[in-house]
């Protein structure tokens, strides 16, 4: 399968990408078929320099048939070379366990219970 991806260049901590069209089974740096652009993070996001394209060449791989990876297939979409990125449905590693988001609830409740009987006006003695 070929696929379009990022390949690194650049000294440490200056990292430099070269846009490649590869076969998926090659390593990251390795062998490629054809270098279509360049990708400079280092370079402001308003930048012209910071994404370039052969456009020709992209739009003949795509073509062919070349899936785009999800940080290249971004960069086409923003310049209208393929068709619009949509984010996959990654899971989010970051959230708490069922327990802890049970727990979370119930203390929240609580609170807002504390709050309710605080606000309330206390009963007038005459």
């Amino acid at each position: 399968m070929i696929s379009m991806r990022l390949t690194r260049h650049g000294a440490k901590k200056r990292p430099f990408y070269h846009i490649v069209v590869a076969d998926s089974r090659c390593p990251r740096d390795g062998k490629y078929i054809e270098k279509i652009g360049t990708y400079n993070p280092m370079l402001p996001r308003e930048s012209v320099e910071r994404v370039k394209f052969v456009e020709e060449r992209v739009k003949y791989w795509l073509g062919v048939g070349a899936q785009p990876t999800d940080r290249v297939a971004r960069f086409l979409a923003s310049v209208n070379l393929g068709p619009s990125y949509q984010e996959r449905n990654t899971p989010k590693k970051s959230a708490p366990r069922a327990k802890a988001q049970e727990r979370m609830k119930m203390e929240a409740e609580a609170a807002a219970k504390a709050a309710e009987a605080a606000a309330a006006p206390a009963p007038v003695e005459v």
